[in-house]
């Protein structure tokens, strides 16, 4: 089988709002859903992160874990893995040769047919019960209500990592509308954690716990202690967690870092055993591909996949606190369905910095280096701007003055295309 060709046959977008196809699919399949000791994870930004760490601790203690992700980076098979194994293309053809014959059924008599999400959400669920995880990690794909994940009924926990604005055209156009959408995957009888952020956000939250007899563990800003960092990793405190170290950028990683080891005091409740020196090592050797990730050394090129507004921010942040010193050139493609304008306006804060506008891989999907640069010349001058070609940026970035750290940030989706680029120039990764 062809799986690429298979997958491309599926509607890739978010459909109206509805479990419909899921709960079919599920039932077709005797619910693998409710077998999984899952973790169910939402939020704006930092889904990834936490899904990371918390996958590495529970790995370094000793469990089997399940971890589904969107998007991928490199190859489809990423989205599925046990123990950090991406799924093979033998085991996601078995899978689908299960699933056509219920897809096909659907698809007869429904107006609106299965989607790809709700295919690989359903390969997920079976691959992790014939897996047998002993966790699954559940990353949403879009909001939270509605999201295919939001199948499952009974997670151990439910994180939220943030709330900021993306996708409004779906989840709302305020941050409690968008928060009301991820607060779906609150279920009852079970465990939610938040960060603290504005009381109109928090408050649906609380609201929504209150309503599901679930209980709501907010981490607060003055639970962090101690806290500093080099240029290699951060150190805080975290309530009686003394001298955490984390090997990610970024004070926002620090709070991630802090909702996952909650969620860990949490499984410890409940009866688990997630030890502290597991704890620990998880954390200090945790790599996550694409976020503040570097390609290059000499000139240093660093990927980041800033694709909203609240991870422009935390950008901005990171590089303030690591890269104030050096020259900066930003590498920047985008979405059509992004806020692009707003985007450009806060990378154009950097006022020392120089801005390379590309149409990210050529594809439909992204924005033309013409339409970023008519909206980037509101916000600076003409002569930081420059159009190029992705492959003429980053190859422009391979030949850049040392002193010069080269940013590729605005999309996860360019990730593969920058890295093929770096290889073929033979650079070593």
């Amino acid at each position: 089988m062809d799986i690429e060709k298979y997958l491309s046959n599926f509607f890739k977008g978010t459909k109206n709002p509805s479990l419909k196809a899921m709960k079919f699919l599920m039932d077709e399949f005797n619910h693998p859903e409710n077998k999984l000791k899952a973790i169910h994870i939402a939020g704006t930004n930092g889904k990834g992160s936490v899904t990371e760490m918390i996958t590495k601790v529970l790995i370094t203690e000793g469990y089997t874990v399940g971890k589904f992700i969107s998007p991928h980076l490199i190859h489809y098979n990423e989205r599925i893995s046990v123990n950090n194994n991406n799924i093979s293309n033998i085991e996601m053809e078995t899978l689908i040769n299960k699933i056509n014959p219920a897809i096909e059924k659907y698809n007869s008599t429904s107006d609106v047919p299965i989607t790809l999400f709700e295919l690989e959400t359903t390969m997920a669920f079976l691959y992790f019960e014939q897996k047998k995880c002993d966790f699954v990690i559940l990353e949403t794909g879009l909001g939270g209500l509605y999201d295919c994940t939001n199948i499952i009924n009974n997670p151990l926990v439910s994180i939220i990592t943030s709330i900021g604005y993306d996708h409004m055209h779906i989840l709302g156009n305020t941050l409690p509308e968008i928060a009301y959408q991820k607060a779906g995957i609150i279920k009852p009888n079970s465990h939610t954690v938040i960060f603290e952020a504005q009381p109109e956000i928090d408050n649906v939250f609380i609201r929504k716990c209150e309503n599901e007899n679930n209980i709501l563990h907010i981490i607060r800003k003055s639970d962090i202690e101690n806290y500093y960092f080099d240029n290699n990793f951060q150190y805080f405190d975290y309530k009686n967690f003394k001298a955490i170290t984390i090997n990610l950028k970024g004070k926002v990683q620090v709070q991630n870092a802090c909702l996952c080891i909650e969620t860990f005091n949490i499984l410890n409740e409940l009866g688990y055993h997630v030890d502290i020196s597991s704890i620990r090592k998880g954390l200090s050797t945790i790599i996550h591909k694409g976020r503040m990730e570097q390609l290059n050394d000499k000139p240093i090129i660093i990927y980041d996949g800033a694709h909203n507004e609240p991870a422009i921010k935390n950008l901005q942040d990171m590089i303030k606190m690591y890269y104030s010193k050096a020259k900066r050139v930003y590498i920047i493609s985008i979405l059509k369905t992004k806020d692009y304008n707003k985007m450009l306006e806060l990378i154009a804060q950097d006022k020392e910095a120089v801005f390379i506008l590309t149409s990210g891989n050529n594809s439909k999907t992204y924005a033309s280096s013409d339409e970023l640069f008519e909206c980037m010349k509101q916000f600076t001058e003409t002569d930081k701007i420059h159009k190029k070609s992705l492959n003429d940026a980053i190859e422009e970035a391979l030949n850049s003055n040392i002193d010069t750290v080269n940013f590729v940030i605005g999309s996860f989706y360019t990730y593969s295309t920058v890295i093929d680029i770096i290889r073929k120039n033979k650079v070593i990764i």
